[in-house]
């Protein structure tokens, strides 16, 4: 049996913990990216909804509601998106600790660790649809046409 103070087994855990290590720092940096862009369509929605409870005109007020609609609906695949990667930075911690555990206590746990750490790359694959699906509908508003003169 390894003892727990085995300082190989503990540099062999820390080299297999390291991998996943990088996952996280991806997770982490995509987590910002996707906070700063519902930030962002927070701001536009407030400002939105201002300038249509000043407005008297009908039309106007009305194509900010279709197009607060469709910031409610970034919105929520922006949270869902952060969800998902929450929850693949949680899963991938756990991996990181029973990779850990594995090593240096002689657990049986690596069934454990491939589960997790499959589970948080599929989340996090979804977590990247949904900010595909959130770019295609922030995108899908654009109109560069200029009134002709």
């Amino acid at each position: 049996m390894v003892s727990p103070f085995d300082s190989t087994a503990i540099t062999h855990g820390i080299q297999l913990a390291v991998a996943p290590v990088f996952l996280l720092t991806a997770v982490s940096g995509m987590i910002g990216a996707v906070a700063g862009r519902l930030g962002r369509i927070i701001d536009y929605g407030r400002q939105l909804e201002q300038r249509a409870l000043a407005s008297s005109d009908a039309a106007f007020v009305d194509r900010v509601g279709q197009e607060l609609r469709g910031l409610r609906l970034r919105g929520r695949l922006a949270n869902g998106c952060i969800a998902l990667l929450t929850a693949c930075a949680v899963l991938i911690g756990i991996t990181i600790i029973l990779l850990f555990l594995g090593e240096t206590a002689s657990l049986h746990v690596s069934s454990w660790a491939v589960a997790g750490f499959l589970l948080g790359i599929a989340f996090f694959l979804l977590a990247l649809l949904c900010f595909l699906a959130e770019t295609l509908l922030a995108t899908r508003v654009l109109n560069f046409s200029l009134p002709r003169a």
